[in-house]
Protein backbone atom coordinates (compact mmCIF):
# COMPACT_ATOMS: atom_id res chain seq x y z
CA UNK A 1 0.00 0.00 0.00
CA UNK A 2 1.47 3.46 -0.84
CA UNK A 3 0.40 6.98 -0.07
CA UNK A 4 -1.19 7.68 3.39
CA UNK A 5 -4.48 7.61 4.42
CA UNK A 6 -5.13 9.93 8.15
CA UNK A 7 -8.03 9.65 9.66
CA UNK A 8 -8.20 12.62 12.60
CA UNK A 9 -9.83 13.60 15.79
CA UNK A 10 -12.32 16.14 15.28
CA UNK A 11 -11.17 19.68 15.99
CA UNK A 12 -12.51 19.44 19.28
CA UNK A 13 -11.49 16.29 20.17
CA UNK A 14 -8.04 17.03 19.54
CA UNK A 15 -7.77 20.29 21.16
CA UNK A 16 -8.79 18.28 24.14
CA UNK A 17 -5.69 16.28 23.64
CA UNK A 18 -3.33 18.91 23.03
CA UNK A 19 -4.24 21.02 25.79
CA UNK A 20 -4.40 18.11 28.27
CA UNK A 21 -1.23 16.62 27.65
CA UNK A 22 0.50 19.83 27.00
CA UNK A 23 2.43 18.54 24.03
CA UNK A 24 2.36 18.36 20.24
CA UNK A 25 1.23 14.84 18.34
CA UNK A 26 4.11 12.22 18.38
CA UNK A 27 5.44 9.57 16.97
CA UNK A 28 3.69 6.58 19.23
CA UNK A 29 1.94 3.32 19.29
CA UNK A 30 -1.41 2.79 19.15
CA UNK A 31 -4.39 0.54 18.15
CA UNK A 32 -5.32 1.02 14.64
CA UNK A 33 -7.80 -2.07 14.51
CA UNK A 34 -9.86 -4.56 15.74
CA UNK A 35 -11.14 -8.05 15.08
CA UNK A 36 -12.90 -11.01 17.20
CA UNK A 37 -14.38 -14.77 16.42
CA UNK A 38 -17.12 -16.97 18.68
CA UNK A 39 -17.21 -20.44 18.18
CA UNK A 40 -21.00 -21.02 16.68
CA UNK A 41 -21.78 -23.97 19.76
CA UNK A 42 -23.86 -21.14 22.07
CA UNK A 43 -24.34 -23.07 25.69
CA UNK A 44 -27.00 -21.08 27.50
CA UNK A 45 -27.57 -21.48 31.45
CA UNK A 46 -30.50 -23.90 30.79
CA UNK A 47 -28.39 -25.98 29.17
CA UNK A 48 -26.22 -25.97 32.24
CA UNK A 49 -29.38 -26.63 34.83
CA UNK A 50 -30.20 -29.52 33.06
CA UNK A 51 -26.99 -31.03 34.83
CA UNK A 52 -25.62 -29.26 37.31
CA UNK A 53 -27.57 -27.99 40.38
CA UNK A 54 -28.00 -24.43 39.08
CA UNK A 55 -30.65 -22.28 37.14
CA UNK A 56 -30.60 -19.43 35.15
CA UNK A 57 -31.72 -16.74 38.04
CA UNK A 58 -28.34 -18.66 40.36
CA UNK A 59 -25.88 -17.82 37.19
CA UNK A 60 -27.47 -14.33 36.83
CA UNK A 61 -27.68 -12.87 40.10
CA UNK A 62 -24.16 -14.11 40.92
CA UNK A 63 -22.46 -13.38 37.45
CA UNK A 64 -24.11 -11.88 35.29
CA UNK A 65 -23.92 -14.48 32.24
CA UNK A 66 -26.60 -15.72 30.44
CA UNK A 67 -24.68 -17.66 27.58
CA UNK A 68 -21.49 -18.88 26.56
CA UNK A 69 -19.59 -19.81 23.40
CA UNK A 70 -17.55 -23.79 22.83
CA UNK A 71 -15.70 -24.71 20.33
CA UNK A 72 -16.47 -28.45 19.10
CA UNK A 73 -14.90 -30.98 20.56
CA UNK A 74 -12.33 -31.29 17.68
CA UNK A 75 -12.47 -27.66 16.99
CA UNK A 76 -9.26 -25.24 16.59
CA UNK A 77 -8.20 -22.44 18.54
CA UNK A 78 -5.88 -21.68 15.85
CA UNK A 79 -8.79 -21.61 12.74
CA UNK A 80 -10.59 -19.19 15.97
CA UNK A 81 -7.75 -16.90 15.96
CA UNK A 82 -6.42 -16.32 12.91
CA UNK A 83 -10.77 -15.64 11.92
CA UNK A 84 -9.99 -12.75 14.74
CA UNK A 85 -6.83 -11.69 13.06
CA UNK A 86 -7.85 -11.88 9.73
CA UNK A 87 -10.72 -9.21 10.85
CA UNK A 88 -8.29 -7.14 12.75
CA UNK A 89 -6.30 -6.48 9.83
CA UNK A 90 -8.94 -6.02 7.39
CA UNK A 91 -10.06 -2.86 9.79
CA UNK A 92 -7.17 -2.03 10.27
CA UNK A 93 -6.29 -2.01 6.17
CA UNK A 94 -3.34 -4.16 6.53
CA UNK A 95 -2.28 -7.65 5.07
CA UNK A 96 -0.47 -10.39 6.68
CA UNK A 97 2.64 -9.48 5.09
CA UNK A 98 2.75 -5.91 7.11
CA UNK A 99 2.98 -7.71 9.93
CA UNK A 100 6.16 -7.82 11.70
CA UNK A 101 5.12 -9.90 14.78
CA UNK A 102 2.26 -11.59 15.58
CA UNK A 103 1.74 -11.98 19.68
CA UNK A 104 -0.56 -14.69 20.63
CA UNK A 105 -2.11 -14.59 24.84
CA UNK A 106 -3.56 -17.87 25.54
CA UNK A 107 -3.08 -20.60 28.26
CA UNK A 108 -4.94 -22.89 25.94
CA UNK A 109 -3.17 -23.52 22.93
CA UNK A 110 -4.72 -26.44 20.71
CA UNK A 111 -0.89 -28.13 21.39
CA UNK A 112 2.11 -27.91 23.56
CA UNK A 113 4.39 -27.00 20.89
CA UNK A 114 4.85 -24.91 18.30
CA UNK A 115 2.82 -22.33 20.03
CA UNK A 116 -0.60 -20.99 19.12
CA UNK A 117 1.27 -18.30 17.65
CA UNK A 118 3.13 -19.72 14.99
CA UNK A 119 0.16 -22.01 13.72
CA UNK A 120 -2.12 -18.86 13.52
CA UNK A 121 1.02 -17.05 11.42
CA UNK A 122 0.89 -20.03 9.05
CA UNK A 123 -3.16 -19.75 8.73
CA UNK A 124 -3.27 -16.36 7.37
CA UNK A 125 0.04 -16.36 5.68
CA UNK A 126 2.54 -14.05 7.61
CA UNK A 127 6.16 -15.12 8.36
CA UNK A 128 7.28 -12.34 10.73
CA UNK A 129 8.27 -13.31 14.28
CA UNK A 130 5.55 -15.28 16.19
CA UNK A 131 4.93 -16.42 20.14
CA UNK A 132 3.03 -16.98 22.91
CA UNK A 133 2.47 -15.34 26.04
CA UNK A 134 0.75 -17.20 29.23
CA UNK A 135 -0.20 -14.65 31.63
CA UNK A 136 -3.86 -16.01 32.27
CA UNK A 137 -7.19 -13.19 32.14
CA UNK A 138 -4.28 -10.09 32.11
CA UNK A 139 -2.31 -12.31 28.94
CA UNK A 140 -3.67 -9.99 26.44
CA UNK A 141 -2.77 -6.32 28.24
CA UNK A 142 0.85 -7.96 28.68
CA UNK A 143 1.00 -8.87 24.76
CA UNK A 144 -0.22 -5.26 24.21
CA UNK A 145 2.48 -3.63 26.24
CA UNK A 146 5.11 -5.51 24.73
CA UNK A 147 3.58 -4.79 21.23
CA UNK A 148 3.39 -1.18 21.80
CA UNK A 149 7.24 -1.07 23.55
CA UNK A 150 8.15 -2.93 20.35
CA UNK A 151 6.94 0.13 17.99
CA UNK A 152 8.13 2.70 19.88
CA UNK A 153 11.73 1.47 20.00
CA UNK A 154 11.41 0.72 16.27
CA UNK A 155 11.84 -3.17 16.35
CA UNK A 156 8.77 -3.69 14.92
CA UNK A 157 6.63 -1.37 12.63
CA UNK A 158 3.28 -3.44 12.93
CA UNK A 159 1.98 -6.04 15.24
CA UNK A 160 -0.93 -7.97 15.49
CA UNK A 161 -1.59 -9.42 19.69
CA UNK A 162 -4.42 -11.82 19.66
CA UNK A 163 -5.61 -13.36 23.17
CA UNK A 164 -7.42 -17.06 22.19
CA UNK A 165 -8.71 -19.20 24.43
CA UNK A 166 -10.88 -22.48 24.47
CA UNK A 167 -11.42 -22.90 28.01
CA UNK A 168 -13.86 -25.55 27.73
CA UNK A 169 -10.83 -28.04 27.36
CA UNK A 170 -9.73 -27.43 30.89
CA UNK A 171 -12.83 -26.77 32.60
CA UNK A 172 -14.20 -29.33 35.35
CA UNK A 173 -17.93 -29.34 33.67
CA UNK A 174 -19.40 -31.11 36.50
CA UNK A 175 -18.29 -28.29 38.80
CA UNK A 176 -20.65 -25.43 39.58
CA UNK A 177 -18.50 -22.78 40.49
CA UNK A 178 -16.13 -22.96 37.70
CA UNK A 179 -18.44 -24.64 34.87
CA UNK A 180 -21.29 -21.51 34.38
CA UNK A 181 -18.37 -18.60 34.05
CA UNK A 182 -15.70 -20.18 31.23
CA UNK A 183 -15.96 -20.63 27.94
CA UNK A 184 -14.05 -20.12 24.48
CA UNK A 185 -13.49 -17.08 22.05
CA UNK A 186 -10.99 -15.52 20.60
CA UNK A 187 -9.86 -11.05 19.50
CA UNK A 188 -7.32 -9.39 18.24
CA UNK A 189 -6.00 -6.02 17.60
CA UNK A 190 -3.53 -4.26 15.24
CA UNK A 191 -0.78 -2.05 16.74
CA UNK A 192 1.16 0.37 14.89
CA UNK A 193 2.90 3.47 14.53
CA UNK A 194 1.28 6.60 14.58
CA UNK A 195 1.90 10.64 14.94
CA UNK A 196 -0.43 10.16 18.40
CA UNK A 197 -1.29 12.59 21.14
CA UNK A 198 -1.93 9.73 23.87
CA UNK A 199 -1.65 6.04 21.59
CA UNK A 200 -1.02 3.80 24.07
CA UNK A 201 1.80 4.59 27.02
CA UNK A 202 3.31 2.32 28.98
CA UNK A 203 0.92 -0.43 31.66
CA UNK A 204 1.26 -0.78 34.75
CA UNK A 205 1.96 -4.73 35.55
CA UNK A 206 1.81 -6.45 38.47
CA UNK A 207 2.19 -9.62 40.19
CA UNK A 208 1.49 -11.95 43.54
CA UNK A 209 2.47 -15.64 43.45
CA UNK A 210 2.13 -16.07 47.07
CA UNK A 211 -1.56 -16.01 45.81
CA UNK A 212 -1.33 -18.23 43.19
CA UNK A 213 -3.40 -21.40 45.08
CA UNK A 214 -6.52 -19.42 44.96
CA UNK A 215 -7.05 -19.33 41.36
CA UNK A 216 -4.84 -21.88 38.83
CA UNK A 217 -5.34 -25.25 38.02
CA UNK A 218 -5.29 -28.38 40.03
CA UNK A 219 -2.80 -31.89 38.71
CA UNK A 220 -5.21 -32.85 36.25
CA UNK A 221 -4.83 -29.48 34.36
CA UNK A 222 -8.60 -28.12 35.64
CA UNK A 223 -9.47 -24.81 36.65
CA UNK A 224 -9.78 -24.07 40.12
CA UNK A 225 -10.80 -20.98 41.51
CA UNK A 226 -11.65 -19.40 45.87
CA UNK A 227 -14.40 -16.87 44.18
CA UNK A 228 -15.13 -14.96 47.06
CA UNK A 229 -10.77 -14.23 47.53
CA UNK A 230 -10.19 -13.94 43.51
CA UNK A 231 -13.37 -11.31 43.70
CA UNK A 232 -11.53 -9.19 46.49
CA UNK A 233 -8.13 -9.19 45.16
CA UNK A 234 -9.49 -8.72 41.65
CA UNK A 235 -11.27 -5.59 42.61
CA UNK A 236 -8.51 -4.28 44.43
CA UNK A 237 -5.51 -4.56 42.28
CA UNK A 238 -7.91 -3.61 39.38
CA UNK A 239 -8.66 -0.81 40.72
CA UNK A 240 -5.43 0.40 42.14
CA UNK A 241 -3.20 -0.67 38.97
CA UNK A 242 -6.17 1.43 36.33
CA UNK A 243 -5.46 4.59 38.97
CA UNK A 244 -1.71 4.07 38.65
CA UNK A 245 -1.86 4.02 34.83
CA UNK A 246 -3.98 6.80 34.92
CA UNK A 247 -1.59 8.92 36.97
CA UNK A 248 0.94 7.88 35.04
CA UNK A 249 -0.23 9.18 31.87
CA UNK A 250 -1.57 12.28 33.66
CA UNK A 251 -4.70 11.68 33.03
CA UNK A 252 -8.12 11.14 35.39
CA UNK A 253 -11.13 9.32 35.85
CA UNK A 254 -12.83 12.60 34.03
CA UNK A 255 -10.91 11.92 30.98
CA UNK A 256 -11.71 8.45 30.65
CA UNK A 257 -14.66 7.77 27.52
CA UNK A 258 -14.60 3.70 28.65
CA UNK A 259 -13.57 1.54 31.05
CA UNK A 260 -12.91 -2.38 29.43
CA UNK A 261 -11.94 -4.40 32.10
CA UNK A 262 -11.18 -8.06 31.92
CA UNK A 263 -14.96 -10.05 31.50
CA UNK A 264 -14.83 -12.27 34.67
CA UNK A 265 -18.11 -11.94 35.70
CA UNK A 266 -20.16 -8.57 35.87
CA UNK A 267 -20.10 -8.46 39.44
CA UNK A 268 -16.54 -7.52 39.25
CA UNK A 269 -17.05 -5.46 36.70
CA UNK A 270 -19.08 -3.22 38.23
CA UNK A 271 -17.57 -2.98 41.21
CA UNK A 272 -13.96 -1.82 39.71
CA UNK A 273 -16.25 0.79 38.32
CA UNK A 274 -17.65 1.70 40.94
CA UNK A 275 -14.81 2.41 43.06
CA UNK A 276 -12.89 4.01 40.41
CA UNK A 277 -16.50 6.42 40.05
CA UNK A 278 -17.14 4.93 36.71
CA UNK A 279 -20.95 5.20 35.93
CA UNK A 280 -22.42 2.46 34.17
CA UNK A 281 -22.47 4.25 31.13
CA UNK A 282 -18.94 4.11 30.41
CA UNK A 283 -18.43 0.39 31.00
CA UNK A 284 -18.16 -2.03 28.59
CA UNK A 285 -20.08 -5.17 29.65
CA UNK A 286 -20.30 -8.23 27.10
CA UNK A 287 -19.95 -10.85 29.94
CA UNK A 288 -23.58 -11.87 29.43
CA UNK A 289 -23.09 -12.65 26.10
CA UNK A 290 -19.56 -14.65 26.08
CA UNK A 291 -18.93 -15.23 29.87
CA UNK A 292 -15.06 -15.05 30.74
CA UNK A 293 -12.89 -16.08 28.04
CA UNK A 294 -9.63 -15.10 29.82
CA UNK A 295 -7.02 -14.09 27.32
CA UNK A 296 -9.62 -13.22 24.54
CA UNK A 297 -11.69 -11.16 27.29
CA UNK A 298 -10.72 -7.92 26.65
CA UNK A 299 -10.24 -7.78 22.23
CA UNK A 300 -13.74 -9.35 22.63
CA UNK A 301 -15.65 -6.49 24.47
CA UNK A 302 -13.40 -3.63 22.69
CA UNK A 303 -14.84 -5.21 19.49
CA UNK A 304 -18.70 -5.66 20.82
CA UNK A 305 -18.04 -1.83 22.55
CA UNK A 306 -17.45 -0.78 18.80
CA UNK A 307 -20.14 -2.14 17.36
CA UNK A 308 -22.43 -0.93 20.09
CA UNK A 309 -21.36 2.80 19.43
CA UNK A 310 -19.49 2.85 22.95
CA UNK A 311 -16.11 3.28 20.86
CA UNK A 312 -15.38 6.55 18.35
CA UNK A 313 -11.63 7.34 17.09
CA UNK A 314 -10.56 9.67 19.91
CA UNK A 315 -11.84 8.07 22.68
CA UNK A 316 -9.54 7.51 25.64
CA UNK A 317 -9.97 3.58 27.21
CA UNK A 318 -9.03 2.47 29.99
CA UNK A 319 -7.88 -1.51 30.18
CA UNK A 320 -7.78 -3.88 33.45
CA UNK A 321 -7.22 -7.85 33.90
CA UNK A 322 -6.55 -9.90 36.84
CA UNK A 323 -5.74 -13.35 36.52
CA UNK A 324 -4.34 -16.85 37.64
CA UNK A 325 -0.56 -16.17 39.08
CA UNK A 326 -1.81 -13.67 40.65
CA UNK A 327 -0.93 -11.17 37.53
CA UNK A 328 -2.86 -8.03 36.94
CA UNK A 329 -2.26 -5.16 34.26
CA UNK A 330 -4.25 -1.99 33.20
CA UNK A 331 -3.13 0.78 30.76
CA UNK A 332 -4.41 4.00 29.27
CA UNK A 333 -5.04 3.85 25.38
CA UNK A 334 -6.78 6.17 22.38
CA UNK A 335 -8.86 4.21 20.04
CA UNK A 336 -8.21 4.60 16.33
CA UNK A 337 -6.82 8.16 17.65
CA UNK A 338 -5.31 8.45 13.72
CA UNK A 339 -4.79 5.88 11.30
CA UNK A 340 -1.56 6.23 9.27
CA UNK A 341 -0.86 3.99 6.68
CA UNK A 342 2.39 4.24 5.00
CA UNK A 343 4.58 2.73 1.99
Amino acid sequence: MTGELVIPLDDARARRANSRNGRPARLAAGIFGVGAALPENTVTNADLQERLDTSDEWIVKRTGIRERRKLADQGSLTGLAADACRAALADAGRRPEDVDRLIAATITPDRLTPGLAPEVAAEIGMRGAAYDVNAACAGFLYALDEAAAAVETGRARTVLVVGAEALSRITDHEDRSTAVLLADGAGAVVVGGGELDLGCPPFVLGCDPGRGALLGSDERGLIRMQGREVYRHAVDRMTEATAAALAQAGLTTHDVDLLVAHQANARIVEATAAALGLPAERVALNVDRVANTSAASIPLALEQAERDGLLRPGATVVLAAFGAGFVWAAGVVSWKERRLVCA
